[in-house]
């Protein structure tokens, strides 16, 4: 009998010591996949401003290109912007956010907003170690088209990836800040 227990007992205690399954998307920075944004966008603001006190301030802008050969540009796109697993805000086509994170290691993600599910995979993810004082610039390419041979829409992509300081500033000039909010 303490045979059998002793089995019991010990095939039991791998399962204690495994931990709740990790969401990856959060993991990477995205928030929840049905958290949705309505976003508007002022084309005459471009200003790059200073980080308050103790903090690091981080731009996010958004480039869309169609794809080469693509007969139908898919343009104005909302795209939602996560940092360590919850949403900080969204864009829409060619517009930037900014916002205010502590010092730090962090996660940065961006994706497509859509009710289409092969849409909704589209997304891109980046670390960041922010300092306090500084700013930091990250430029979402946003590729998307009808293609007008008959190839598939999986080459429509979003990547994310930094920007040093001058192309950062060089990118918010040429966009509109976005304004969203939860609906």
């Amino acid at each position: 009998m303490h045979k059998i227990m002793i089995v019991v007992l010990m095939s039991a205690v791998p399962a204690f010591g495994q931990g709740q399954p990790v969401d990856v998307r959060s993991a990477a920075g995205c928030g929840p996949a049905d958290e949705q944004f309505s976003v508007k966008v002022d084309k005459t603001q471009h200003k790059v401003t200073e980080p308050e006190a103790g903090k690091a301030l981080v731009y996010v802008i958004v480039q869309e290109r169609p794809r080469p050969g693509d007969a139908l540009y898919i343009g104005n796109i909302t795209t939602r912007v996560g940092l360590d697993g919850s949403w900080v805000g969204a864009n829409y086509g060619e517009s930037y956010i900014s916002f205010l994170v502590e010092p730090g290691e962090h996660r940065v993600c961006s994706d497509w907003q859509s009710s289409l599910k092969g849409r909704q995979k589209l997304s891109g993810a980046a670390d960041l170690s922010a300092e306090i004082g500084k700013t930091y610039f990250f430029k979402v390419e946003l590729w998307s088209g009808a293609p007008s041979d008959g190839r598939d829409f999986h080459e429509q992509d979003v990547r994310l990836k930094a920007v040093d300081t001058s192309e950062g500033m060089l990118l918010v000039s040429k966009a509109g800040q976005s304004a969203w909010k939860k609906r």
